[in-house]
């Protein structure tokens, strides 16, 4: 049976021949089609309401097809959204500067209408695809923000570690992948805290040996959570791991620090920071430099990156900043809040309660 399902393509063509012709074949396919005569106007259109499929002419007025394809795969909000290049010009260096591009597929003018339709059938059922993925994605993260709601002790604090986790990324320049991967990892990182009874999680004070192993038990129930889902395998390490030290003192696996991937490090260090700088059921807030001089000296024992620890209390010299810009892209600067604000904002904490003072060298952050 032929797939009727209505989806909002976008034709992109200053011919007006091309683009009615284009407009006719799709609406009789069932689709929802809008024009654009030019690159400034589709920007315009995908901003207010994005598409699900774009065709898109290279030889546009105002602001060419390669500029737009360019912007719009380089765009988190817009990148999988799948273009189909039509153009007239067929030499492979042309193709191969669009594959650059990230274009998903082309027409070549004169086109078949069938071919037009049985390629967006196909981009269209990938997009399908890709959307479903989000959707589990998006599941996923919902649950991982509704445990950390559970408890005033925990309520925000995978936001915060993952602004003090991408403050440290951008100063030392990690690449694109790596970027977004510790971005979704400090959002999951307590995931496995689902598992952990509310009871040990808010107790007010010093966990017994036996409920410290229960503790320990939520870095491999995280891992466990999110190993179904494949679009986030690679964020694994980072729930599983975040609590190693390069000493092999660490937990669930005893890594030592070859065996620490860089994004986990980073991780540890903005975890271990918020845990220190919040309340805690067993503890007030532990003060800036305080909680600073904490890191560095857990460093110093063994358990953090010493390096890195250094270059984020260099960072965070000035006192805690705020939160990073909402749109999770790498930071051009800080946003200042007012102190009430600040306060407001630590007031979670990740890290469930071993002894709670004992020295900076021998802390282990449940």
């Amino acid at each position: 049976m032929i797939e009727r399902t209505t989806h909002r393509i976008l034709v992109v063509d200053d011919n007006r021949g091309t683009a009615r012709l284009l407009e006719q074949v799709l609406v009789a396919e069932g689709h929802k089609v809008t024009v654009a005569s030019d690159g400034v106007e589709a920007l315009d259109l995908i901003a207010e309401l994005p598409p699900d499929l774009i065709l898109l002419d290279l030889e546009l007025p105002v602001l060419s097809g390669y500029d737009v394809c360019r912007q719009l795969k380089q765009n988190p909000a817009t990148r999988w959204i799948p273009i189909i290049i039509i153009t007239g010009q067929s030499a492979s260096e042309f193709k191969l500067q669009c594959w650059d591009l990230g274009a998903d597929d082309f027409l070549t003018k004169p086109f078949q209408c069938i071919e037009v339709v049985t390629r967006c059938r196909s981009l269209l059922r990938v997009k399908r695809l890709v959307d479903e993925l989000d959707s589990a994605e998006a599941v996923v993260f919902a649950f991982a923000r509704a445990v950390e709601a559970k408890s005033p002790y925990t309520h925000g604090h995978a936001e915060r570690v993952r602004d003090y986790a991408l403050l440290l990324a951008a100063k030392i320049g990690v690449p694109e992948d790596e970027w977004e991967i510790l971005r979704k990892g400090a959002l999951l990182h307590d995931i496995g805290k689902i598992s952990v009874p509310d009871a040990i999680l808010d107790k007010p004070g010093p966990l017994t040996p036996e409920e410290f192993e229960v503790v320990k038990l939520h870095t491999v129930a995280g891992a466990h959570i999110v190993e179904p889902l494949r679009s986030i395998q690679n964020v694994i390490p980072l729930i599983r791991s975040h609590h190693e030290r390069r000493d092999g003192r660490g937990y669930p696996d005893g890594l030592r620090a070859p065996e620490i991937p860089r994004s986990v490090s980073i991780l540890s260090i903005a975890d271990i920071y918020d845990a220190l700088a919040t309340p805690r059921p067993y503890r007030p807030a532990i003060a800036h430099e305080a909680a600073l001089d904490m890191l560095r000296a857990n460093a110093a024992g063994g358990g953090l990156d010493p390096e890195l620890v250094t270059i984020f209390c260099d960072l965070m010299s000035g006192g805690p900043p705020a939160k990073l810009t909402g749109r999770f892209e790498r930071p051009q600067q800080l946003i200042t809040s007012p102190p009430e604000q600040e306060a407001s904002e630590l007031e979670a904490s990740q890290e469930s309660h071993s002894q709670p003072f004992l020295p900076a060298s021998q802390m282990v952050c449940p």
